[in-house]
């Protein structure tokens, strides 16, 4: 046939003739379906055939007319001449011979399948899509549940008529691309039945960071056009490669998503149903369907970048068959944001102290810049006139039509929506920062009202009332200079480990457990427990449907734990992570939920019931088995041997000696797989019997901030004795002295994760001068401290000769 390719019959080299979306489908049925990945058959109505129909229909001429001297940023002028266009096409004929060619496939691909009329998808391919630096993602039309010759000749000629919806019009004349050197072939797909099943998109990279080490992986329940169109807040899932390629299952993240609608087909057509309670509490996705995604994206990304010469991160849509339970791949293309960007550069965002900032609606960020202007809502294409360049975009959802209002927004805010929907993609690829998934932002945001929109402060986006000033960082991170005392980062929010992972580093000097408790896990531990137990507990229910998802509360604060640590473990790795073990005081406890039941009220929480005595102690000593559980599936099952452990607070050797022995219990034994445990030296006691400590772990790390006030007898919450808190009082820097040299004599690790580096030059100093082996320090910190560090260790270097 000319006009009409089977995927078999096509390869990569065909892309001017069939575009890239059937290009690359061709090419995953011939060469990865051997190689386990399921595709489903299909053929292309190449781009011959649509340059046969508009010569057909005479079509040429007129639709030049339509797009000479078209301005696209004028709203009406473009959605008039796109109008016009369409109109044409869609009104035209397919010529005799090639409405010929096409029922002989589709009878060819029905009888493959055992149907006498296959139901299909219908996919629009632009010769121009799907490039590394291009994505024209959700351009152009498709259609699903397509059965029947005569539905089928009608998507073909509506997809024909899509390559001129007015988003395309736009977005090939902001990139300076021919209208007439484009032209747009038709895939057509065998459809999978994931309206009985699960659907989404995944990246071979983290969409956020750029990190290539991750998969990152939406999932809906339906069919997919529901996660592309933004109209349902999908659950989310992270693979960790690496590992993931070793055959470990380094699953790092799960986020529940709300998943309000699927969509589903019948005979008739498409329709959107309510999720059942069930699904709407249920991942969409098991733990299993999670990795063999994962290890379809990894050889998919394998294959093109080998085809490439070159890495070639992509975006691939998949699709579980609830008939077969098969998993499939529908779609595969070159992912054209963060692969194109440099990463010899950090640009970073940061929001300015301010007495007070109001939060007015929160969700998922997108990008990671801030955005300042006037609220627009917009509800439809009819009302773009309406939009001011430098406006915020807030609507209920968007598709790729609303990208010449996108383009000069100063940031956009929906309701609806999660990481890899179209308005996701189109945000990052014109650079605008985005909050998608709010559920309340057409309520909250009127017109006219002034906001700023942040995303630069993690995975949560937040749009803030009124200017909040900030200022913006390009850290240039070529040829740094390494200093020799190793600097390590404190990293306690997982959500930014990614992206912090970039800069210049040799590991985490301090990861908090009790950080990933507070924001992911909310339950006191103890309540937890009680409710695995069976037992009652205050806000019960609240608690409860935290752990919707999972098999019980166990389950649920054991695979937090693992995704937070293992999220963080995993951005650095193999460079070491050292994870300090909860930490709470019991006034912190007590607001968590269920806690107040577990905690006693304590006059001086700061040197109450905390740290290491907590381990050994019948009011904890559950809940600490499971931190233990936790950490011991992160380093053996997850493959994160980097983790290293470390207890806060031990205030006698005899404290050490039973934390020890839980971990033992657990199967945690000292120098088994590279595990080193050490402790914080932040009591006195630590130091005048640094001996004794030091002959049951394998280091410390000082913590400056406990120690600076228990030497010096001062409550550092105290406003009334806060001048006397000084970690450069001299008894200070005589106890992190004797804290070094012990560890120097024994051989054992000695670093500091504490605040006072980070804050004081001279400090640094001190501890440089001292031959600490490392200093942790905050992120915000640690290119400054890099160069104070470089000159200290020359200027020593120097005097030395």
């Amino acid at each position: 046939m000319r006009y009409v390719k089977f995927f078999n019959e096509l390869s990569l080299s065909d892309v001017s003739s069939v575009g890239g979306k059937n290009a690359s489908l061709a090419e995953m049925y011939r060469y990865l379906t051997p190689l386990g990945v399921e595709v489903p058959n299909g053929f292309a109505v190449t781009a011959e055939a649509y340059r046969y129909t508009l010569r057909h229909n005479n079509l040429d001429a007129e639709i030049g007319s339509l797009l000479e001297d078209l301005d696209t940023n004028d709203v009406q002028a473009l959605s008039s001449a796109g109008k016009k266009i369409r109109d044409l096409i869609e009104n035209a004929s397919l010529p005799p011979d090639l409405q010929e060619e096409i029922g002989r496939a589709y009878e060819q691909l029905s009888s493959e399948y055992g149907a006498d009329v296959a139901d299909v998808a219908i996919r629009s391919s632009a010769t121009a899509e799907d490039l590394p630096d291009a994505s024209f993602a959700g351009q152009q039309s498709s259609y699903l549940n397509v059965s029947g010759i005569k539905r089928l000749t009608q998507s073909v000629i509506g997809c024909f008529a899509s390559l001129f919806n007015d988003r395309a019009i736009s977005y090939r004349s902001s990139r300076g691309y021919d209208h007439f050197k484009v032209a747009l072939s038709v895939g057509v797909q065998k459809m999978v039945r994931s309206d009985k099943a699960s659907s989404g998109i995944m990246f071979t990279l983290d969409t956020e960071s750029g990190s290539d080490r991750v998969i990152l992986i939406n999932s809906i329940w339906g069919l997919g056009e529901n996660i592309v169109g933004g109209k349902v807040n999908p659950d989310e899932f992270q693979v960790f490669k690496p590992t993931l390629k070793e055959g470990k299952q380094t699953i790092l993240k799960r986020q529940l998503g709300d998943k309000t609608l699927k969509l589903i087909y019948d005979e008739s057509d498409l329709r959107n149903v309510p999720t059942s309670e069930e699904e709407l509490n249920s991942f969409s996705l098991s733990d299993s369907e999670i990795i063999k995604l994962a290890e379809y994206a990894i050889t998919i990304e394998e294959h093109y970048s080998k085809k490439a010469g070159t890495y070639r991160a992509m975006d691939v849509e998949w699709a579980k068959d609830g008939d077969s339970h098969k998993l499939f791949i529908v779609q595969a293309r070159p992912e054209t944001v963060q692969s194109q960007k440099s990463h010899e550069f950090r640009t970073s965002y940061r929001l300015l102290p301010k007495e007070e900032k109001k939060v007015l609606v929160s969700g998922k960020a997108v990008g990671d810049k801030v955005g300042f202007g006037k609220v627009k809502q917009i509800r439809s294409m009819e009302e773009f006139h309406l939009f001011n360049k430098g406006d915020i975009l807030v609507a209920d959802i968007t598709d790729p039509d609303w990208e010449p209002i996108m383009k000069i927004s100063s940031a956009l805010v929906t309701n609806r929506g999660g990481r890899t929907c179209h308005a996701a993609i189109v945000a990052r690829e014109i650079g605008i920062p985005a909050i998608v998934g709010c559920a309340n932002a057409t309520e909250v945001l009127n017109d006219g009202m002034e906001v700023t929109v942040s995303c630069c402060e993690g995975e949560e986006g937040r749009a803030y009332e009124g200017e909040v000033p900030f200022e913006v960082d390009e850290i240039d991170l070529k040829g740094i200079e390494k200093p020799k005392t190793k600097l390590f980062m404190n990293v306690g929010d997982p959500e930014q480990a990614f992206s912090l992972a970039r800069l210049p580093n040799e590991g985490v000097g301090l990861a908090r457990m009790e950080f990933i408790i507070n924001h992911s896990v909310k339950a006191h531990p103890m309540a937890l427990v009680a409710l695995q137990k069976s037992q009652k507990v205050e806000e019960e229910e609240t608690i409860r449907a935290l752990f919707r998802a999972y098999k019980d509360s166990k389950d649920f604060f054991i695979s937090k734990l693992c995704e937070g640590i293992g999220t963080i473990a995993a951005a650095f790795y193999p460079k070491p992570v050292i994870v300090r073990t909860s930490d709470f005081k019991s006034n912190e406890y007590k607001h968590m939920l269920g806690g107040a039941a577990f905690e006693q009220d304590e006059e001086n929480p700061m040197i109450g019931f905390r740290g290491a005595s907590r381990y050994n102690s019948e009011r904890y000593k559950e809940a600490f088995g499971w931190e233990c559980e936790a950490l011991k599936i992160i380093r053996e099952e997850m493959g994160l041997d980097n983790v290293k452990i470390m207890f806060p607070f031990v205030r006698t050797p005899q404290e050490g000696r039973e934390a020890i022995e839980i971990l033992n219990e657990n199967a945690l034994v000292q120098g088994v797989n590279g595990l080193e445990v050490y402790a914080m030296c932040e009591i006195p006691s630590n130091v005048i019997l640094a001996d004794e400590f030091l002959k049951i772990f394998d280091g410390y790390s000082i913590g400056s901030n406990d120690l600076t006030q228990l030497v010096l007898g001062v409550d550092r919450g105290s406003t009334l004795v806060s001048h006397i808190f000084d970690e450069r009082d001299e008894a200070v820097r005589r106890m992190l002295k004797m804290a070094i040299e012990a560890c120097k004599k024994e051989g054992k690790y000695i670093g500091i994760c504490g605040q006072a580096p980070s804050d004081y030059p001279e400090i640094t100093r001190f501890l440089v001068e001292n031959k600490i082996d490392s200093i942790s320090l905050n992120p915000d910190s640690l290119m400054k401290m890099t160069q104070v560090i470089l000159e200290i260790e020359k200027e020593l270097e120097g005097k030395a000769k």
